[in-house]
């Protein structure tokens, strides 16, 4: 990741983390992993319209709407003690790199239909032996 976004991700984390505080938004502090819950489908379904009809600026937007529900999601379970955000970010990389052995590891494919065939089937072969 770049300098920059590294910067910015981190003040966006500690703007949710202030907005949690005890001087925070009263209405960010009320709220809980089940009332955010609806806000996450909400912001979802406005980043597919965005993408929709190809409006950049919202899309823009609304991704940051997305993000924010998502950080505010994981802050809430930091302070639970339920995971962190490294907990997130670390089963986030597992699942990209595990999923892409084609990228990551020594599978060769020819096409994206291979690609996706190659996911399917350590996706299936994962869930049997779990």
């Amino acid at each position: 990741m770049y300098q920059k976004e590294k910067e910015l991700f981190a003040e966006m984390m500690g703007i949710i983390t202030k907005l949690r505080g005890p001087k925070g938004c009263l209405w960010d502090r009320k709220q809980t992993l089940e009332s955010l819950a609806p806000n996450i489908l909400e912001e979802a379904e406005e980043v597919s319209e965005a993408v929709k009809f190809n409006d950049l600026d919202n899309l823009c937007e609304e991704l940051g709407d997305l993000l924010m529900v998502i950080l505010m999601e994981i802050e809430i379970a930091r302070e639970k003690g339920l995971f962190t955000y490294s907990d997130v970010l670390t089963g986030a990389i597992k699942k990209f790199v595990r999923r892409h052995p084609h990228v990551f590891g020594d599978v060769k494919v020819n096409t994206p239909e291979e690609a996706l065939a190659v996911w399917k089937k350590n996706e299936k072969r994962r869930k049997r032996n779990k």
